[in-house]
């Protein structure tokens, strides 16, 4: 297996031009004195769909041949995936038809949809979705393109790492969130092109640690599905190609817990007025706990969507979720 490289960030990053939102990245006065570091947010909670995902989803669907845009695409994802690829398929005027769970966000459901997507849905506890979309790509000769585990995926994803260090100059510490994996293999071989000494972290829930456990491990750990707030981050295992450079080129894998992502749900709201995602607050809890392992250094903070219900988030942060 050949592992993308950052060549095909740089070729994704020609082909988004135009087309994906080149997203802010952001300061807070606030977080540097009270954590003690520089922090860099880049903020993709400003993505068109409002999330990260847009530029892997355009990146691979703009590679599709003739026929393969006739046939139309077909994608799983518990939401983000969902409307980036139901986007971009109609901004390349194609069919998508997109797989996702029963208790998805209904902001997220009723967003894929609005992109002009079908959408079949399926119980995330006892159904495999990912045999589930396979089973309807043959039946409908449409082309499966997974939320993380493909070349042009990943690699649409690294240009947010990108942007981010061509914006910044070099970064002594990154932190991703971690599901499947694809944001962070993208922005791993982002930063080492680019920050060669920047140390390189993703985070998951604590509740699903299964990327942790396979960088402990050195082979790829299958968990039960997680329940978390993170619904962006209740994969079950990494992806062969995430994997793979993952572990050559991430340096460590730290978990946070619900509260601390609602702690940082509220910091974003109230500190910079912005609405985050459970998921897109994984990478700064990470960092907010990291204390003397970031003092005083220029922190990079991927801040990967903006997607939730309002109700639900009212509901967190007023504590009453």
């Amino acid at each position: 297996m050949q592992l993308p490289t950052y060549d095909d960030v740089t070729a994704a990053a020609a082909r988004l031009e135009g087309h994906a939102h080149r997203t802010p990245v952001l300061r807070s006065s606030t977080a540097d004195a009270r954590w003690g570091a520089q922090f860099f947010f880049k903020c993709e909670n400003f993505q068109r769909m409002g999330a990260f995902k847009f530029r892997g989803a355009f990146n691979a669907l703009s590679k599709f041949d003739a026929e393969q845009r006739k046939g139309g695409v077909i994608a799983f994802s518990s939401g983000n995936h969902a409307q980036a690829i139901a986007l971009a398929a109609r901004l390349l005027a194609m069919p998508a038809v997109i797989v996702m769970p029963k208790d998805a966000p209904a902001a997220k459901l009723a967003a894929t949809r609005g992109y002009g997507a079908e959408v079949v849905q399926y119980d995330r506890f006892t159904e495999d979705r990912e045999a589930l979309t396979r089973r309807l790509a043959t039946e409908r000769g449409m082309t499966l393109i997974p939320p993380y585990d493909h070349p042009d995926v990943l690699s649409g994803q690294g240009t947010a790492v990108k942007e981010l260090i061509e914006e910044t100059g070099p970064l002594d510490h990154l932190f991703v969130c971690l599901g499947g994996g694809g944001l962070l293999s993208g922005s791993a071989l982002s930063a080492r092109a680019l920050a060669p000494g920047c140390k390189v972290y993703g985070v998951e829930p604590e509740a699903g640690n299964d990327g942790q456990q396979s960088f402990r491990a050195g082979s790829i750990v299958h968990i039960d599905t997680p329940k978390t707030i993170a619904d962006g981050a209740q994969t079950q295992h990494l992806g062969e190609y995430t994997f793979g450079i993952i572990r050559r080129d991430v340096d460590d894998i730290f978990t946070v817990s619900d509260a601390q992502l609602v702690e940082a749900m509220r910091f974003f709201a109230e500190r910079m007025k912005m609405v985050v995602e459970p998921t897109g607050c994984l990478a700064f809890a990470a960092a907010c706990a990291a204390g003397p392992l970031i003092a005083g250094q220029r922190v990079g903070v991927l801040i990967s969507g903006g997607n939730v219900d309002l109700g639900r988030y009212a509901a967190l942060l007023g504590g009453t979720a």
